[in-house]
């Protein structure tokens, strides 16, 4: 999730150990600790764009390293509220607040290492999307009322918020995924991988990707709440094969980050269909029925030993935006 409704997610966590008068101290703590763990995204090695990619969402948002990552925030927080909380308590408000980073990010896309270094394995529930301007003002009237007026009836209604928009997600990307399903196999296709994720801001309109024969194919799945089901046909590519197409350069700086990013995309490659040397994640793309990438690494075959680029291509015009909106509001 983005920052801000981490920080009001963890001041909820905070406030649910806290007595009503400290409600106020408990939510700054907690505003402060779930925001810790999304400071991975400092931790860079400009000459290997991939190492900060690979990192962000990893041992700082592991389940065993949450005592950890409380016991930063205490430090950090002791000088400014020593005046309102023991060391006890800050350290426990800490300790809710950072524990929710991990798993919030679990519910959106892109992956978290919730079980480092036990296991690699980037777990996304794809429920909800990393921005949700809904989900966000909820949280924010309900934890303000709880600051403002110290009643603590106002964090339960916050975890009501939450739960409900997380659960109501789930159902509408089942809704989508068997839609989806269902258009495969009108189209005589066997799915072999499958990813259905929310599109920005909201949880009605998803991206439905899927891998069959070497290809992967994309749509927009509408999942009305009275309008049932609508499908936006989208396009298909073929899937970018790292140890068949670029076998000749096994061994090479060039190929293992290849592997990297395969890794991180789940196998989805593709070609920008524009940029034939721009590998891309397949997965997520400015507009769900097309395959331009929204990031990708840059190949150049001529220069083996140098680390990948890694580059975004956000386009928020027109030309992207309508189409967007016409799907969204169903139109």
């Amino acid at each position: 999730m983005d920052p801000f409704t981490h920080g009001l997610v963890g001041a909820a966590a905070s406030q649910s150990a806290a007595d009503k008068d400290k409600l106020r101290p408990a939510a700054f703590t907690g505003f402060v600790a779930a925001m810790l763990a999304d400071l991975d995204i400092f931790i860079d090695i400009p000459s290997n764009p991939l190492f900060n990619i690979e990192l962000h969402r990893q041992f700082t948002h592991s389940l065993v390293f949450i005592p950890v990552g409380a016991l930063i925030a205490t430090g950090l927080l002791w000088f400014f509220m020593r005046k309102y909380l023991s060391v006890k308590e800050l350290y426990i408000y800490s300790l809710l607040a950072y524990a929710t980073s991990g798993l919030l990010d679990a519910f959106t896309s892109y992956g978290t290492q919730l079980l480092w270094p036990f296991l690699e394995t980037r777990f996304a529930w794809n429920v909800i999307s990393v921005v949700d301007p809904i989900v966000t003002l909820g949280l924010a009237l309900f934890v303000g009322l709880s600051i403002w007026k110290r009643r603590k009836p106002m964090v339960w209604a916050a975890w009501i918020w939450l739960i409900f928009f997380l659960s109501f997600g789930w159902i509408q990307q089942e809704r989508g995924k068997s839609a989806a399903k269902e258009l495969a196999q009108q189209r005589g296709h066997q799915i072999e991988e499958i990813v259905v994720k929310p599109t920005i801001g909201n949880q009605r309109l998803w991206r439905a990707s899927y891998i069959y024969d070497d290809r992967i194919y994309t749509d927009a799945i509408r999942t009305g709440i009275f309008s049932g089901i609508t499908i936006y046909e989208g396009e298909s590519k073929p899937r970018v094969l790292v140890e068949r197409d670029f076998s000749e350069y096994e061994g090479t700086t060039l190929y293992n980050d290849l592997k990297r990013f395969k890794r991180l995309s789940e196998n989805f490659l593709v070609r920008h269909p524009e940029k034939p040397e721009i590998i891309g994640d397949a997965r997520y793309s400015m507009l769900p029925t097309t395959m331009v990438p929204l990031w990708g690494v840059e190949v150049d075959t001529t220069d083996t030993d140098r680390h990948l680029p890694f580059l975004y291509f956000r386009d928020a015009s027109d030309d992207v935006r309508e189409p967007f909106k016409d799907m969204l509001l169903g139109r």
